[in-house]
């Protein structure tokens, strides 16, 4: 996490989620403040809510281009107080939320190996009405021999007041070394509440019975169904840059979050 300003911020690009509320915003900004490539823009701004930012992160995980998020959606957790006015200086003084994503490789059935990355979380969900079984290891050693349950996620800090969140697993401060493995509707063993763990585990996911209990593997929005075994990661070397207002960023929306301050709209 760093809060270093931006300089010099001369260059945008605006992109918008698929909505009139959206669109027509991306239209008036552009008539005040331009419009370029985003492969060479200095800041790219997404209009929308926490699909569009997400989605927006995932095109531009490699660039290492800040990404500032203004909210014309109906979840904004990531996203800043929509104004149109002194944007640049906005820029200029935003501070800068840096994340890493989780890396996922999953295998199916009939040995077919999907990788995808994930900035929120990884999860492992069942597709029948049969509970899946799961074993889990870390580093290499088996820690839980079969979990029951509808699924079990891994996410990120950045994540970890998403999906996790909702499944009663704990918020994690945004410069935590730690990613939290929660169990999605545990039916064995009953009390087990998930783990943290370090963010350089290396987290594996065997599926038991697959063929008679099938399971789908999810990176935020890419699903891989029938899997085996997934295997997750944090990619230390991808850097996401989240641009926020002053006293705005992450670090403080989660812990805000953590004393109940926050509304209830959610990624």
């Amino acid at each position: 996490m760093t809060s270093e300003k931006n300089p010099q911020v001369k260059r945008l690009a605006f992109l918008s989620a698929a909505t009139p509320e959206a669109e027509a915003a991306r239209v008036r900004l552009v008539q005040l403040y331009g419009d370029g490539d985003p492969t060479a823009a200095d800041v790219i701004v997404a209009l929308g809510g926490d699909g569009l930012m997400l989605q927006t992160l995932h095109r531009f995980m490699r660039t290492g281009k800040p990404i500032y998020g203004m909210n014309r959606g109906s979840v904004g957790f990531l996203m800043n107080e929509y104004r149109e006015e002194n944007l640049l200086q906005r820029l200029e003084d935003a501070e800068s939320s840096v994340v890493h994503p989780l890396a996922m490789i999953a295998t199916d059935v009939r040995g077919k190996v999907a990788t995808a990355m994930a900035v929120n979380e990884v999860s492992v969900l069942r597709q029948s009405y049969q509970a899946a079984k799961i074993r889990i290891s870390i580093d290499g050693k088996e820690r839980l021999a079969e979990l029951v349950a509808d699924g079990v996620l891994l996410a990120t800090p950045a994540g970890s007041s998403a999906y996790n969140l909702s499944v009663d697993g704990p918020i994690l401060p945004l410069n935590s070394p730690l990613m939290a493995l929660t169990p999605i509707s545990a039916f064995r063993p009953r009390r087990w509440r998930g783990a943290l763990l370090p963010d350089t585990a290396q987290v594996t996911l065997d599926v038991l019975e697959a063929e008679k209990r099938p399971v789908a593997a999810v990176a935020d929005h890419f699903e891989f169904r029938d899997v085996v075994k997934v295997e997750i990661a944090m990619d230390h070397a991808t850097n996401l840059v989240i641009l926020h207002d002053p006293g705005h960023s992450l670090d403080e929306r989660i812990l805000r979050e953590q004393f109940g301050f926050e509304d209830e709209r959610r990624h």
